[in-house]
């Protein structure tokens, strides 16, 4: 597979992002979600505000209070099927 079109999960899988980075750009995207796109430090980078704005799950999860949980989950879940691009 084209490193372009790699899942954020594929990178994860063969080491390129560890899991410390995804949870880094979810908890960047909570303190600021109109900050752009994420960077991790392999040049790949993934839009969390694009996939929560196209992500019809998230109009049902409050991103605040006792709902925190349950909206970094999905997020999570979002993020790992996302494509992340090279730059």
């Amino acid at each position: 597979m084209h490193a372009g079109l790699s899942t954020i999960a594929d990178l994860r899988k063969n080491g390129t992002i560890n899991s410390q980075e995804i949870v880094a750009a979810i908890d960047a995207y909570l303190r600021d979600p109109a900050a752009g796109p994420y960077r991790f430090a392999s040049g790949h980078s993934v839009d969390l505000a694009a996939l929560v704005n196209a992500t019809p799950a998230f109009e049902a999860v409050d991103r605040s209070g006792p709902q925190e949980k349950a909206f970094r989950t999905v997020l999570a879940a979002i993020v790992m099927s996302a494509q992340a691009i090279k730059l």
